[in-house]
């Protein structure tokens, strides 16, 4: 069941799932589940980091894109400015 929800869990890419079951892990008796939960756990961690690297571009092009936006903006003056 559990090795089950864990790959549901990695199909849909859902990191909450994922949490919940990394946090209950199963003691496993037959070597070929825990053989698959060794893949299964691989493929998790992949996972994590490819959507961290992801999060990390994003979060990248963001910053880019409101200096971008803080560039073209007009300076604006509290103050009454009569010098310029």
């Amino acid at each position: 069941m559990w090795l089950n929800q864990l790959k549901i869990a990695i199909i849909e890419k859902n990191i909450n799932n994922l949490d919940k079951l990394l946090d209950d892990i199963p003691t496993l008796s037959d070597a070929a589940e825990i053989e698959e939960a060794i893949y299964l756990l691989r493929e998790a961690s992949e996972l994590v980091y490819t959507l961290q690297d992801k999060t990390k571009s994003s979060m990248t092009q963001i910053k880019k894109n409101i200096d971008f936006l803080n560039s073209a903006t007009a300076n604006q003056t509290s103050k009454f400015d009569i010098i310029s």
